[in-house]
C-alpha cells in the first residue's frame, strides 16, 4: 500500500488551516479530517467552466473571471472553452495554493496558469468583483463549499445578498455567474434571484461514474452583450 504523503500547509487570513496530501499520484487538500478537493473527483468542477465559457467561444473580447484556483480544474475547462482572444482574470487568496499549482513536481495546474490569455491575482475575489463594475461576460466562483455549511469564515458575504449583488453588478449585461456548492441550497437560490438574476440550477456529478451530485447555480443578468 502507497503512503498518504502531507505535502504543505496553508493558513487562510481567518485561521483555517488547509493541508495538502499526495497518495499514488492523486492529490487533496483536507480542512482537518474533511477532504475539500481532490484530483480524483473533479467532473463537477469541469462543468463549471463548461457549462460558463462554452457559451463564449465565438464571441470576440470576452472577459472571464474564476474565483478560486483550487488544483485548477474549472481554469482549464474554461481555457478549453473559450477562444483565442479571450481573457481570464484567476483571483486566489491563498499563495500557498498558487504555489501548489506552479510546483514543479506535481501534477497540477502549473501550465494552465502560463497560457497567455491568463492573468493570476493574488487577493480576495470579494475585492476584485467590488472594482470591476460591467467587466465580465462570465464569473465562476468556487472557493468554499457553497453557501452553508462554509469551511472558510472569511467567505460568507460572497454568498449574502451583499456579495451576490457585487457579483451581478461585474457581469456585463447578459452576462453570468455560476456558483458551485456541495449541496443544493435553496436560501441562497433565492437570495440570487433577489439579485435580479435569471437562475437555472444544474446538478452534476463529481465523478463520471458514480458519487454525489454537487450543484451549480447559474444566475444570467438581463440584456444583451
Amino acid at each position: 500500500m502507497k503512503p498518504l504523503e502531507r505535502l504543505d500547509t496553508a493558513t487562510a487570513p481567518d485561521g483555517t488551516v488547509l493541508t495538502l496530501y499526495r497518495h499514488d499520484g492523486d492529490y487533496a487538500i483536507r480542512l482537518g479530517g474533511v477532504e475539500l478537493m481532490s484530483t480524483r473527483r473533479h467532473l463537477s468542477e469541469d462543468r463549471l467552466g463548461e457549462i460558463a465559457c462554452l457559451p463564449l467561444r465565438e464571441a470576440p473580447g470576452v472577459q472571464v473571471l474564476v474565483g478560486g484556483l483550487g488544483f485548477g480544474f474549472t481554469l482549464r475547462a474554461a481555457l478549453r472553452s473559450l477562444g483565442e482572444d479571450a481573457r481570464v482574470v484567476v483571483v486566489e487568496l491563498l499563495e500557498a495554493v498558487v504555489r501548489w499549482n506552479a510546483h514543479p513536481d506535481y501534477a497540477l495546474a502549473g501550465g494552465a496558469l502560463q497560457d497567455p490569455r491568463v492573468e493570476l491575482r493574488r487577493a480576495d475575489v470579494a475585492d476584485v468583483l467590488r472594482e470591476s463594475t460591467g467587466r465580465f461576460d462570465a464569473i465562476l466562483l468556487d472557493v468554499d463549499n457553497g453557501a452553508a455549511p462554509l469551511t472558510t469564515r472569511g467567505n460568507a458575504a460572497l454568498y449574502r445578498d451583499t456579495g451576490i449583488r457585487a457579483a451581478a453588478a461585474a457581469l456585463r449585461p447578459g452576462g453570468h455567474v455560476v456558483y458551485w456548492s456541495a449541496d443544493e441550497d435553496r436560501t441562497f437560490e433565492r437570495a440570487l434571484r433577489r439579485a435580479a438574476l435569471n437562475v437555472e440550477v444544474v446538478r452534476e456529478r463529481a465523478h463520471a461514474r458514480s458519487g454525489v451530485r454537487h450543484v451549480l447555480y447559474v444566475g444570467r443578468r438581463a440584456g444583451n452583450r
